[in-house]
């Protein structure tokens, strides 16, 4: 099958007149109604209720379906021409890799990283568009980008055509953005960025400015590239970093309260939904591990009763290495990579009141830096992998920020 956006087979039950839209979305499998699919047609939205069927008002244009847990498809509006179309969509569980800026662009780091997945029956790619640094791999027409000199650096000449490749592989690709960490931005409109106390620019620990998430000035860019990456053929929008920075002595245009926090990431979020939706990708947000623990917003912004039902995948960084404290029972997390990633989802799930489907892990699969140095080899990367499954997600992500991946585990 080539591409994710291709219309799957469409079964005619009934006569329908004038231009509306009926129909009823199912699975492809069980022929099962899918309720709370989204059906859209230019900026209407329809969510199908619970024997699966919905409405659209004007079916001028080709209809996006998509639900969590499936491939998303289109209809041409010739389906709806005296017809009530019943939508099969085809069940889908990401199992991906996650490939940085400089590593899209390598052959020296992809062409192992397809290989592999091709070996071990992997089917999806998580690629940076916009990277931990701020760079776009690829010769962008937002013109932001080029203003602020994200351009400056291009590893990938061809975006469309290398999006095209892949999907003729079979790969789903999701387009990892990351959002308020943004170094170029921030030094080209310090009207945007964080500030000290003393009204600088405020840097991270790398030397990295930070764009700050309560300027509704500092959502539009990674907007308008997410709109991008979608109309370049992207299956999903991965916003990473959407968050505010962990750190003290920090400065932003409104106080530092929980509430200004949370409300600033959901209303990026609803902003970020708003204009992706007529061009039927899905939404996915990047959490901490310790968000599905903490009763707060861990001082970030990040609650997961607020964040969860705003995406259609949640994706929270189940790193062993990265529970300093553990979690309750497992003080030493790397000796646990199983219970530390099910009992994380389960808790996901259980605070957000949400499907497993609507969870999708980063599982680790680099080398650990906090405990015992110990390689995350074949049963580390096994057990994460199990605990996702077993717990139902929507598959996983592996993360390895060298792009360095083997078939152990797998």
């Amino acid at each position: 099958m080539t591409g994710c956006k291709v219309a799957l087979s469409i079964l005619f039950v009934c006569a329908l007149a004038r231009g509306e839209g009926k129909g009823r979305v199912t699975d492809a499998v069980t022929r099962q109604a899918i309720p709370g699919a989204i059906v859209t047609c230019g900026v209407e939205t329809a969510i199908t209720a619970a024997d699966g069927s919905f409405h659209i008002a004007d079916t001028a244009a080709s209809l996006g379906v998509r639900a969590a847990g499936y491939r998303q498809t289109t209809v041409a509006p010739a389906a709806f021409h005296n017809a009530t179309p019943e939508i099969r969509l085809q069940p889908f569980r990401p199992k991906a890799l996650y490939l940085s800026f400089y590593g899209i662009g390598s052959h020296a780091l992809r062409d192992p990283a397809l290989a592999l997945a091709a070996q071990a029956g992997l089917n999806a790619l998580v690629i940076d568009v916009k990277g931990d640094r701020g760079f776009i791999p690829y010769p962008s027409s937002v013109a932001v980008a080029a203003s602020v000199r994200a351009n400056s650096i291009i590893t990938v000449k061809d975006i469309r055509g290398l999006v095209q490749d892949l999907h003729a592989r079979g790969f789903y690709l999701i387009a990892r953005i990351v959002v308020f960490k943004d170094n170029p931005l921030a030094e080209a409109r310090p009207d945007l960025a964080v500030k000290t106390a003393g009204n600088g620019i405020w840097r991270d620990r790398e030397g990295l400015a930070w764009v700050d998430p309560s300027k509704k000035g500092a959502w539009t860019y990674s907007i308008d590239i997410a709109v991008e990456a979608a109309r370049n053929g992207f299956d999903e929008i991965q916003f990473d970093y959407v968050r505010f920075p962990d750190a003290k002595g920090v400065a932003y245009s409104v106080p530092n309260t929980e509430q200004n926090r949370v409300a600033a990431l959901s209303g990026f979020l609803t902003a970020a939904r708003a204009s992706l939706a007529p061009l039927n990708v899905y939404l996915a947000a990047d959490v901490f591990g310790y968000i599905p623990w903490n009763t707060g917003d861990t001082d970030i912004g990040q609650r997961i009763e607020k964040l969860a039902p705003l995406v259609d995948y949640l994706c929270p960084m189940l790193y062993p290495s990265g529970f300093q404290f553990g979690i309750p029972g497992f003080r030493i997390p790397v000796e646990h990579p199983y219970e530390i990633v099910r009992l994380s989802l389960d808790r996901a799930a259980q605070r957000s009141g949400l499907a497993p489907v609507h969870f999708r892990p980063w599982l680790q699969a680099f080398r650990d830096y906090a405990f015992d140095k110990r390689v995350f080899g074949p049963k580390e990367i096994a057990a994460q992998i199990r605990a996702s499954q077993d717990f139902g997600s929507d598959g996983w992500m592996l993360w390895n920020p060298h792009n360095v991946y083997s078939n152990d585990g797998l």
